[in-house]
């Protein structure tokens, strides 16, 4: 019951909960929230009209609807970006929980390899990966992903290497208990709670980033809608056309805000120290 209670008052957590799930559903239903307008198909006889009848946030130099074009974005980046976190937490919270537990060779090899990775600045290595793999969305997936996975699994490897000497861990290995159940039952369920909150707050980063290689031309390739390749087709209407980058702009800083706040939210509320 009391834990109940945490959520019901945490106003902040409920707040940015419902702004979260009313972006993810505008996604979700983005054929109906654009009013049915395709977001790839644009009249040239349009091309550059202001916000208006018709055209709520305008349109671009194709006569694409921006306002469907910001809708279908979200699809896109909500997509990617959770798609990244999801990554990024599997396969480091694996590696890092096996480091932890083997220690060893096991150890040394798994965390120099996360070493180097981190060696080099993360988007600048983002944008190298990026660029031999080809501008693609599910491409810039991979070199994010490649880039971020050694910071789970140095975290999971901290968190296990504080409980893997313990008594009641040792009992349970002297008592015959196999290696899998001592992952599940013990290393995992440590592990789990911090990196769960780690990756609730990294969504608002992840998404960031791959606007960042969208924007540069290693993400998101035309016609697709997407936030940052849509700031960076805009871009040389700046002074005449506006709203070609607010309208993407805002939807990148908004919907980033939120899952932010939702993230630090969370951690509030998960996070075993603040009990």
């Amino acid at each position: 019951m009391k834990k109940q209670n945490i959520f019901l008052k945490n106003k902040t957590f409920t707040i940015f909960a419902v702004l979260a799930l009313l972006i993810i559903l505008a996604a979700i239903f983005a054929p109906v929230v654009s009013r049915g307008v395709d977001p790839t198909v644009g009249d040239l006889g349009q091309a550059i009209k202001p916000p208006g009848p018709g055209h709520p946030f305008g349109t671009d130099k194709m006569g694409r609807d921006i306002y469907a074009r910001v809708i279908y974005g979200a699809r896109t980046s909500l997509v990617a970006s959770f798609s990244i976190v999801f990554i990024v937490f599997a396969v480091g919270m694996v590696l890092g929980i096996l480091a932890g537990y083997f220690g060893g060779i096991v150890d040394a090899v798994i965390m120099r390899i996360a070493d180097m990775m981190m060696a080099f600045p993360g988007l600048v290595l983002a944008l190298a990966v990026a660029g031999i793999l080809g501008a693609s969305i599910r491409n810039a997936v991979l070199a994010i992903s490649l880039v971020t996975w050694p910071k789970y699994a140095r975290l999971a490897r901290s968190l296990v290497m504080k409980i893997r000497h313990r008594d009641y861990v040792d009992a349970a290995i002297v008592t015959g208990s196999k290696t899998f159940y001592m992952l599940y039952r013990y290393m995992l369920p440590n592990a789990l709670p911090t990196l769960v909150i780690t990756g609730a707050t990294d969504i608002g980063s992840m998404m960031l980033e791959l606007a960042a290689l969208s924007f540069l031309g290693f993400g998101a390739v035309p016609p697709t809608p997407e936030w940052g390749l849509m700031l960076s087709e805009g871009r040389a209407y700046m002074q005449s056309a506006p709203w070609l980058m607010v309208f993407p702009g805002l939807a990148i800083f908004v919907t980033v805000v939120v899952f932010n706040m939702l993230g630090d939210s969370l951690r509030d509320i998960l996070d075993p120290k603040s009990e």
